[in-house]
């Protein structure tokens, strides 16, 4: 059966077929470059540096479309309980990450490190918080139950778990990383993800190993 042309705003698109073999032509083949630094002609030698570009099916697909590392994820929450993730600047792939988690059947308590306070106050115990008192009113301090504590009692009995979802988790110091990173131990329904910084793809690691504890 021959392939079937279609044309848009008078110009012909290639065929499915063309685009599905140019696909599988650039998926499975690598360039090279061969850059060359000039010396002076006074009997230096040149110096000759190859760079080699792989290209994957990944390229052509989109990375906030397909991500191949979902299972990889997945099983490394399960077994190390905290992790710490790396995202791109711009934004948007860790919610691909997110979703896995909530298709699971993890509920999430979302907080920013930067108001968080007192980590293991605010989330494992009753803790005190002062209103704005706005220079006339009486300073008033009110106590809230234990962050962690009360979503988990409200957690659907079809619920896996809950996942504490730490933002701005760089701000945090190393003592507070530790008890985040303690804390599944703590409450074993609950999973910790802190986003401790930005790098050039999605990239997560144990969260004990960027606190300096020890893996066991």
């Amino acid at each position: 059966m021959a392939a079937a042309a279609y044309t848009y705003h008078g110009s012909v698109l290639p065929s499915v077929t063309r685009l599905r073999q140019n696909l599988s032509f650039y998926s499975s083949t690598s360039s090279s470059v061969t850059i060359e630094k000039k010396g002076s002609s006074k009997g230096k030698s040149r110096h000759l540096a190859v760079v080699r570009c792989s290209i994957g099916i990944e390229d052509f697909i989109g990375g906030d479309l397909v991500k191949f590392d979902l299972g990889q994820w997945s099983s490394d929450v399960e077994e190390h309980k905290a992790l710490a993730i790396y995202s791109p600047h711009e934004g948007g792939y860790e919610g691909r990450y997110l979703n896995r988690l909530r298709y699971q059947g993890y509920h999430f308590l979302d907080l920013s490190a930067r108001g968080l306070g007192d980590p293991e106050a605010t989330l494992t115990k009753f803790h005190p918080v002062c209103p704005a008192h706005v220079g006339k009113q009486p300073i008033a301090r009110w106590y809230f139950p234990p962050e962690v504590d009360y979503r988990l009692s409200l957690l659907p009995p079809n619920a896996k778990g809950l996942v504490v979802w730490i933002i701005e988790a760089k701000v945090l110091s190393k003592a507070e990383l530790q008890f985040l990173a303690l804390l599944p131990s703590l409450r074993p329904r609950v999973r910790v993800i802190a986003e401790c910084g930005n790098w050039r793809k999605f990239m997560w690691k144990p969260l004990k190993e960027i606190a300096g504890l020890p893996a066991n």
